[in-house]
């Protein structure tokens, strides 16, 4: 009777264990599935930023941007002193 009754209880602990691991699985899929799409949100965020970083590293439109909303001018040559 003794060997019944734990045989019992191991089986029952085991289906516990298998139902507990399953529910970890399934936890662990959601979470990775959210994961991965923070991931491509966050790529789609990089390549746009690339492209705007891009577009600002042109030096026309650093000098337009400089001389425009700045109000910066070229300097006079005759003014610019070079130091070694």
């Amino acid at each position: 009777m003794l060997l019944y009754f734990g045989l019992y209880t191991a089986i029952v602990l085991s289906a516990l264990q298998v139902v507990i691991s399953r529910h970890d699985a399934r936890y662990l899929f959601v979470e990775l599935q959210s994961l991965s799409q923070i991931q491509d949100e966050l790529n789609e965020q990089w390549g746009r930023l690339q492209l705007e970083y891009g577009a600002w590293s042109v030096n026309d439109r650093i000098d337009e941007y400089a001389r425009t909303k700045l109000n910066m001018k070229e300097p006079i040559y005759g003014l610019v002193v070079l130091i070694k």
